[in-house]
């Protein structure tokens, strides 16, 4: 089968986009995070809010689109057993080793932690309650911050699993089939129905709070891209379709979406449970049509082999497990410094970057640490000498 670069590119670029949305978030206004700088800017919200309708959408869509190809001649137990190692271990790595310096900053930062790394890991380390609001998560003791999309990797992950003798049965495939042979409109309409009827029916009595045990809202929402992603899979023809749409999802995406931001700016927060229902169409049908659109353009592209995709490649998952907690320890650093509006997030962002390039180099390098960032074990090159041409030939069965 031939390999599919532009989700490898889009996988990339998405995580990409993840590393300047944090960064963002150091100043958008109104909106809560671990720090926040006294550069404030409130028309960040716009294309924050732009981004962040469909950002983790992204994500666990392509997530789902991995796992079809990974269950490609593979079992369900090896492939569990397989996903479980590489995103446990550098979900409870990272939540040890790389998440802490975030709590411990904002802790200091709200005043309800004593400065001092060291004795802070220390009570850390005890898994016992914080004083309230000391930092996300203090009522657990510990956090995982921005790795929450392991834990609920994984979970879907097994769900999905578990689900595999009914995805592979006869009705199964016959609503995969139906799937892939939706094209124009269809294509762009039915399946942002599920996003629409889950808000509808989940998100007045479920708020998005990270907690995985009651985050019923999101649940039903990322596992749904999740399945779409693995649904998806590498049907020529639904991938040629969302091709041919490329353009008018383009156009159509950017005009659900000033709908919405109209009906949000110009409506009172306390509106007729209609029109909250409306809002939140149009919101899942904007979500679906920019997904549609990125993937159409991706396809059309970055479906080649990009001289830089390699190395990119491995870079994604340890750059996605360091980057919150470098941009926090940078921000911790330079906010009291006061540096002007222009200086501060390019400090930030510039050091964000080189901090993830040289921890990546030194992680692929040390055997150790190579799966504790998600990174699979270096191949042992061959003895000289026993290359393909010269390695015994195999036992006849």
């Amino acid at each position: 089968m031939q390999r599919r670069y532009d989700i490898d590119a889009l996988r990339a670029l998405a995580f990409c986009l993840l590393i300047l949305y944090h960064c963002a978030m150091l100043y958008v206004a109104d909106w809560g995070w671990h720090l926040k700088s006294p550069h404030l800017s409130e028309g960040l919200q716009w294309p924050m809010l732009l981004v962040n309708r469909w950002r983790m959408d992204l994500i666990f869509l392509i997530s789902g689109l991995s796992v079809h190809f990974l269950l490609r001649g593979t079992g369900a137990g090896r492939f569990l057993a397989q996903r479980s190692w590489r995103l446990l271990l550098p979900l409870t790595f990272g939540c040890l080793v790389v998440v802490p310096i975030q709590p411990y900053a904002q802790g200091v930062a709200n005043g309800l932690v004593e400065p001092g790394f060291g004795a802070f890991l220390l009570r850390y380390y005890q898994f016992k309650p914080w004083p309230q609001g000391a930092f996300d998560g203090w009522q657990y003791g510990f956090t995982w911050n921005h790795l929450w999309y392991l834990a609920y990797l994984w979970v879907y992950t097994v769900v999905l699993a578990a689900l595999l003798p009914l995805l592979r049965s006869r009705a199964g495939l016959r609503l995969q089939g139906a799937l892939a042979s939706l094209r124009g409109w269809a294509l762009l309409v039915l399946p942002a129905l599920p996003l629409a009827l889950f808000s509808i029916l989940l998100q007045p009595h479920f708020a998005d709070t990270g907690d995985l045990i009651h985050d019923w809202h999101r649940h039903a929402i990322y596992f749904t891209v999740f399945l779409y992603g693995y649904w998806l899979g590498n049907d020529a023809g639904l991938w040629a379709e969302l091709t041919r749409l490329r353009r008018r999802t383009l156009t159509l995406a950017p005009l659900l979406f000033a709908a919405y931001l109209a009906l949000l700016k110009l409506l009172p927060e306390d509106v007729p449970d209609a029109v909250q229902y409306l809002i939140w169409t149009l919101r899942s049908a904007y979500i679906w049509t920019a997904l549609c659109a990125i993937l159409g353009w991706s396809h059309q592209l970055l479906n080649r082999p990009l001289r830089w995709l390699p190395w990119a490649t491995e870079a994604v998952y340890p750059w996605y497990v360091l980057h919150q907690s470098l941009i926090v320890l940078i921000a911790y650093w330079i906010l009291p410094l006061k540096f002007g509006p222009l200086a501060e997030p390019a400090i930030v962002l510039a050091g964000t970057v080189a901090g993830c390039f040289v921890l990546h180099e030194i992680v692929r390098r040390v055997p150790l640490l190579r799966p504790c960032f998600g990174l699979k074990a270096r191949k042992r090159r061959a003895p000289a000498g026993l290359g393909p041409a010269s390695a015994p030939a195999p036992k006849p069965a």
